[in-house]
Formats: C-alpha cells, structure tokens, sequence
C-alpha cells in the first residue's frame, strides 16, 4: 500500500509547467504526483488541486511569480520555490481534495468511522457476502490494505487523533482475485472450525456464498 498523508506530503511540481497551466485558459488539476493534467479528468488521477478560474497571461505576471501563484491556489495551500520546482503542501485542502476525488475513489473513509461500501461491484458482491460469516468491513478494509496494491490519500495524525482517508485499488482484477482467495479461504475455516456456521443450519444466503466461493 501506498500512503500519501498530505499533512506531511511535499508535492514538487514543475514551476514553468504550472505557469502554463495558470496562463493556458484551459482547466487544470495537480495529482498528488506533482503532474499537471488537463481537462478532461480520467478516473485514476488523483488530484490536491483543480483549477476554478482563467485568467489571461498579463494577470498572472502582473505581480511576483510565486506570491501570485500562492494567491491563485489559495490559501489552504502552502507553496514554497525551490530551483524550477514549486513544493506544495495541501494538507489544509482536504475538504476540496474530498471534492475532487471521491467519484472516482474505490472506497471511502472520509468519515473517519470505516468504510461501508466499495466502488468496484464484484469486490462490493463479495464484501456483502462474507459480512453473512461475521467479518465486518472495517475487517476487509485492513486486509485489502495489507495485502494488495493501493493507494490510500489521507490525512491522518495521531495527537489529537485524526484519520480520513480514500483508496484506490492500482489493479482491479488482481484485488479482485486476492480478495475472492480470501473470501473462500474465511468460509472454508468457518465451516470447518465454527459450530454456529455447520452447513446444515446456514441459511439461504450463505448457501449461496459458499457456493459462489466453492467453499464446500
């Protein structure tokens, strides 16, 4: 798993490209790779920052390059200059970074309370299923964070306590197959281990995941 906590993330960005970006009259974002992208959006970028207003050349190099840009990202950003790169922390943007993000997350624990559904349907089908063995979501969540390929975008510190978050899964299919291996392998240990889940006093929807799972 990839953690990206943005109160302690720097994103280095390249000065000349973001001058363009600011100068082009075209819609922009900043991922938290410190890559300019255009309008429109694809789905696996993930962005600190999308562009609200277009301004004209002669406006944006009217007063200092650097204060001007601070003023145009506003003020939850803190942005520093270092050589040709423009370092921004947007810890602070969180909300907006909520905004942002969150249509094309893959699950969502902005609340700080655990997530309770996932985006993709056959991991959300199979989620539904095991919560019938007594394994709850916050219980996947951990195991998918442990075991696959994910990008979680965050803020999260520990005095005092603060956590919210969204994931990614960088590869859909292999997390899906991981997560199917997992499934199979809870229900299995629960038929076999588990007096209250005997196969004969299942009922009509654990049949079916066992079956679904071959679990049986």
């Amino acid at each position: 798993m990839r953690k990206i906590n943005l109160l302690n993330e720097i994103i280095s960005v390249s000065d000349q490209e973001l001058s363009q970006a600011f100068t082009s009259n075209k819609k922009f974002g900043i991922t938290v790779n410190g890559e300019i992208k255009y309008a429109p959006f694809k789905p696996i970028d993930i962005f600190i920052y999308q562009s609200k207003v277009r301004l004209e050349a002669p406006t944006v190099l009217s007063v200092p390059q650097l204060k001007r840009k601070q003023e145009l990202l506003g003020s939850n950003y803190q942005v520093l200059e270092e050589g040709e790169r423009i370092l921004i922390n947007a810890g602070n943007a969180w909300q907006d970074i909520i905004n942002y993000n969150i249509p094309n997350c893959h699950y969502d624990n902005t609340s700080g309370e655990g997530a309770n559904e996932f985006a993709d349907k056959e991991i959300e089908d199979m989620g539904w299923m095991l919560v019938d063995f007594d394994i709850n979501y916050r219980e996947i969540v951990e195991f998918l964070e442990e075991n696959t390929d994910i990008t979680l975008i965050c803020i999260e510190h520990e005095e005092p306590y603060l956590s919210s978050s969204m994931g990614y899964f960088n590869n859909i299919e292999e997390t899906q197959k991981i997560f199917y291996d997992f499934c199979q392998n809870v229900i299995k240990d629960k038929l076999a281990n588990d007096p209250d889940y005997t196969f004969d006093y299942l009922d009509e929807d654990q049949r079916e995941a066992v079956e679904f799972f071959k679990a049986k």
